[in-house]
């Protein structure tokens, strides 16, 4: 198996498509209301720390596999056990992260779509004057109306396979060029307009001065975990993005500037969230209905606030479609590892994809009732097994994959920081990283 062809661009190129991949639904909808849940600054805290000791590294041993590899996962991953006399069924772990991502996106491209809907109901008003009974219901209508949520769950889904279908440079770049600086120019603008607000100062202390009353193993676990999720770390997602990495690009500033930037999404959302709903005196541990009950319902009092409403799902759409196209990319290239020509590849992965779906889109209609395990339907189960089962268990064989199996001299090599930086880096993996990606685990499956 020759390596792959394709390069990323330029060295920001791959910081951007990295960026993409991780900023997301974990950012913008999944952390506000985590942190919501779990007592703001003591979560923060904790979850910035956990991305330092548990996220950069593994994120950097998923990177540096591809990178060794120049091949797709599974690819990748076979070649090199091969490389250090290890079984070749590390492989199957490229087999089962590519599971994950096909889990995960498929949950994704429906609570995408859903952005989409209220996208269209902000620029139309339909928040303007509507009581927070009447917000409540709309939801709870359009989530039992399956016909609206599979057309919103196609359209988004084949937003995100038509750039897939162009390739690395045509497609991915191209596009996270263009849409990761207006992500940022979104955010920007609606963190000003927050600091306007009532609320912002209120979100300010809640979010940077801790009270450790509020710290509790819970709380450190969702940190743990949502430092997994939010990096898009585990799935081997990252290691089809290191096998395009320019040869002369530094990966521990490229892994940091990742993670720097994915933090900042996170805070500077967390300040335009919480400073609304402050100023409404609204409670924001609201959880998961924080974005699309509770911040209309807060946006729709303000002055001026459809529009704010809009920039707002607006941002939450590009960033959940440059994530999803990112998440998409690995399972293509792993088809095309077995042969398959990228059209047909992503033709089968968009298909798949949306298909599963369905079944998550049904689960607040038809399929409602259908509790096949834990008393949970198929939308719960897929978005709470694979982000926090699955993402943790393929993080920690991917860390004892290239901490432990991979030759030393080719991880070295691929790392790129010398033997010093190579070392420091091993033993925070081994010692560190490994045994709290552990914990993770553990928490996931209690």
């Amino acid at each position: 198996m020759s390596e792959t062809l394709e390069r990323w661009g330029s060295k920001r190129a791959f910081i951007l498509a990295v960026t993409g991949a991780a900023v997301g639904l974990g950012n913008i909808w999944r952390f506000p209301y985590v942190a919501g849940e779990n007592g703001g600054a003591a979560f923060l805290l904790i979850y910035v720390g956990f991305v330092l000791l548990l996220g950069i590294p593994v994120m950097m041993a998923e990177i540096l596999i591809g990178r060794a590899g120049r091949r797709g996962p599974i690819q990748a991953l076979g070649a090199l056990a091969m490389e250090a006399g290890a079984s070749a069924n590390w492989r199957w772990l490229g087999i089962f992260g590519a599971f994950t991502v096909f889990c995960i996106l498929s949950f994704y491209s429906v609570v995408s779509g859903w952005s989409i809907e209220f996208l269209v109901a902000s620029v139309n008003g339909q928040f303007s004057g509507a009581t927070a009974a009447e917000i409540g219901a709309g939801f709870d209508a359009f989530l039992a109306n399956p016909g609206l949520l599979i057309f919103n769950h196609s359209l988004f889904l084949f937003m995100t396979m038509t750039v897939v279908a162009a390739g690395v440079s045509k497609g991915l770049e191209r596009l996270n060029n263009l849409l990761m600086p207006l992500l940022y120019g979104l955010l920007l603008l609606l963190a000003g307009y927050a600091a306007t607000t009532d609320g912002f100062t209120t979100a300010l202390a809640w979010l940077f001065l801790p009270s450790f009353d509020a710290l509790t193993p819970t709380v450190v676990l969702h940190a743990m975990g949502h430092a997994f999720f939010t990096l898009a770390v585990g799935a081997c997602a990252l290691m089809a993005y290191g096998a395009y990495m320019p040869e002369d690009q530094s990966l521990p500033k490229a892994a940091v500037a990742v993670a720097a930037l994915d933090i900042s999404v996170a805070l500077l959302a967390g300040i335009a969230i919480f400073s609304v709903v402050f100023a409404q005196g609204m409670d924001p541990a609201e959880g998961p209905g924080l974005m699309f009950v509770t911040l209309p319902i807060a946006f729709a009092e303000l002055p001026g606030g459809a529009i704010w409403l809009s920039v707002f799902f607006l941002l939450l759409l590009l960033a959940t479609w440059t994530s999803a196209i990112n998440l998409a990319e690995p399972m293509v290239v792993t088809l095309q590892g077995l042969g398959c020509r990228r059209s047909i590849a992503t033709a089968i992965v968009a298909l798949s994809v949306w298909l599963m779906g369905l079944l998550s889109a049904f689960s607040f209609s038809t399929l409602a009732d259908f509790r096949p395990l834990f008393g949970r339907n198929v939308f719960e189960l897929v978005s709470s097994i694979p982000p926090d089962v699955f993402l943790p268990l393929g993080g920690l064989m991917i860390a004892i994959f290239a901490a432990w199996v991979m030759p030393r001299a080719t991880a070295m090599q691929a790392l790129g920081a010398g033997e010093g930086g190579y070392l420091l880096w091993r033993n925070v993996v081994r010692w560190v990283s490994i045994p709290l990606t552990f914990i993770v685990l553990l928490g996931g499956l209690l």
